[in-house]
């Protein structure tokens, strides 16, 4: 009886030594799972943090761009500002231009008219070297400006074209042959001072004369001044070395109040 109860006890132990184990073995897996789960919800929040550092880092960089991309906005702007108020300035002046460009090109042809007008005035009274040449030019400008195909520009182009070549004449040395003013069928050679004077001299050097403008006619040369006229006409074509020349003027200078009839 004692043996059987013996057994039953020990194997009652076994049993719960088996549970224990089988306890044991349950908590230990358990701890392990645990333990695994809290390594991976560790690693998913170091991700977190990590990819958060990555996050910060791209944004500080990104604002350290976008400042120093300000300063060079900023500096760039500095340097402009000079630029744009000049801009500004020429605009303001063309705006200005603009609404008086109506009225500029009203007041254009009775502008060239009075310019074509006061170009034959001058050239009637001026010394008449050339003056059925140049009043022909003065003809020509005149049917230019009856002339609606062509346009503002143009014309004012050509007429300042001829004021050009008037003023020209005041500033050359010119040498030519042609037929004597006055006379017919005589060919002469002339030379011109500007417009000071105005001079011819017969082909054989015989004779020659000054133009005077009060008298408007010739006045004859003496035998000198004959010689510095043929010696004017070597210069104008580039035969001579240029140097003065001792010859009475075809206009009256006056000097500290007096008048002269004659100039170097």
């Amino acid at each position: 009886m004692k043996q059987g109860r013996l057994r039953r006890s020990r194997r009652l132990s076994v049993v719960m030594l088996l549970m224990g184990a089988c306890t044991l073995a349950l908590a230990q897996t358990e701890v392990r799972e645990e333990s695994i789960e809290a390594q991976r919800e560790q690693a998913e929040l170091q991700e977190k943090i990590d990819a958060a550092d990555e996050a910060t880092r791209e944004a500080l960089r990104k604002l350290r761009a976008a400042e120093r991309e300000a300063d060079r906005l900023k500096a760039y702007n500095a340097e402009l500002a000079p630029l744009v108020e000049r801009q500004a300035d020429t605009i303001a002046q063309r705006e200005q231009a603009l609404n008086t460009l109506s009225e500029t090109r009203e007041a254009m042809p009775v502008l060239m008219r009075d310019m074509v007008d006061r170009l034959r005035q001058w050239v009637e009274t001026d010394l008449p070297f050339l003056q059925e040449e140049r009043l022909a030019r003065v003809d020509e400008l005149e049917n230019m400006l009856a002339n609606a195909e062509m346009s503002a520009s143009d014309k004012l182009d050509r007429l300042l074209g001829a004021w050009r070549t008037e003023l020209d004449y005041g500033r050359e040395m010119d040498a030519w042959q042609g037929q004597l003013a006055g006379a017919e069928n005589r060919e002469v050679d002339y030379l011109r001072l500007g417009r000071v004077g105005w001079y011819y001299v017969a082909p054989d050097g015989s004779e020659g004369g000054v133009w005077k403008s009060r008298a408007n006619q010739w006045q004859p040369l003496n035998d000198d001044q004959l010689a510095e006229v043929r010696k004017g006409l070597r210069i104008a074509r580039e035969q001579r070395a240029p140097e003065l020349l001792a010859l009475p003027t075809s206009i009256e200078v006056t000097a500290a109040g007096s008048q002269s009839g004659g100039a170097s």
